[in-house]
């Protein structure tokens, strides 16, 4: 059987395998496993079966979804510059069409993720627009082998001027987050859960392991947080699922002290 990529149907986590056995996103303690089993989908049958869209969130920047849904569904943050265009995240998996799309911005120059759960297609965007840089904070490389990471890193790695990866840990080990000092914003990974309405406009906002299953941080993991981010200006928050112009550095910085405030535990903050 030839090495391919397959999308786990469930969580859309990418592997380049001969036959998956299971999925290590599913089986983490941060997820559920599928009621029905094992299902992994051969690239060329989601290719068949998704497409996807575009849409100008800022005019530097760019968000990139797949249609049907697809796993956990993420966001493909595409940030445009004269000098290279900046991706963070994938979405779960690109059509012809976006990848058209993309190239008519200027292509991708420098790619990163915060952590699997933001991974989607990196193999995709690599294999197609060939960016002379993929990075992946070191303590996450495990989960990294459906694409090539060209540039592991430690703490702090700056990118491009005024674009700084920052390794904040907590949800996951590795997890980082892209500060866009530039255009004044906080690309967090699962740092922050934003509750939003269908119109994108954002009503609550939390700091978890695992939100859905009630896992909290420990207060440890949520003051590496604000260690990290209090230094920061920024005026948005950008989720690999969510955009909230809402939350700029005082919210955020007062959610996580919130929490520190009292017991561990998950906890919707009205906005």
């Amino acid at each position: 059987m030839p090495l391919s990529w397959y999308a786990c149907a469930h969580c859309g986590f990418w592997q380049r395998h001969f036959a998956p056995a299971d999925c290590p996103v599913c089986n983490d303690t941060r997820n559920d496993l599928p009621e029905d089993g094992w299902c992994f989908l051969p690239e060329h049958e989601v290719a068949a079966s998704h497409d996807g869209s575009w849409r100008q969130v800022a005019d530097d920047l760019w968000a990139f979804t797949t249609t049907p849904h697809l796993g956990l569904g993420g966001t493909g943050w595409l940030i445009v510059r004269e000098s290279g265009n900046i991706a963070f995240e994938a979405a779960p998996y690109y059509s012809p069409a976006m990848l058209a799309q993309i190239a008519r911005l200027g292509g991708i120059r420098y790619l990163a993720a915060s952590h699997a759960h933001g991974y989607g297609a990196l193999f995709q965007l690599q294999r197609e627009c060939a960016p002379e840089m993929l990075a992946i904070h070191k303590d996450d490389l495990g989960m990294t082998k459906a694409f090539r990471v060209t540039t592991p890193y430690d703490d702090v790695l700056e990118i491009a001027p005024g674009y700084t990866l920052h390794h904040v840990g907590g949800h996951y080990e590795g997890q980082a987050a892209l500060h866009d000092a530039v255009g004044r914003r906080l690309f967090c990974g699962d740092m922050f859960k934003i509750d939003q309405d269908e119109a994108g406009i954002s009503h609550a906002i939390s700091s978890h392991k695992a939100f859905h299953k009630d896992i909290p941080l420990t207060h440890g993991e949520i003051r590496q947080y604000r260690d990290v981010i209090a230094p920061l200006a920024f005026d948005a928050v950008l989720t690999p699922f969510e955009y909230a112009p809402e939350v700029g550095r005082d919210v955020a910085v007062a959610v996580l002290d919130e929490a520190l405030s009292r017991a561990p535990g998950v906890k919707r903050i009205p906005l």
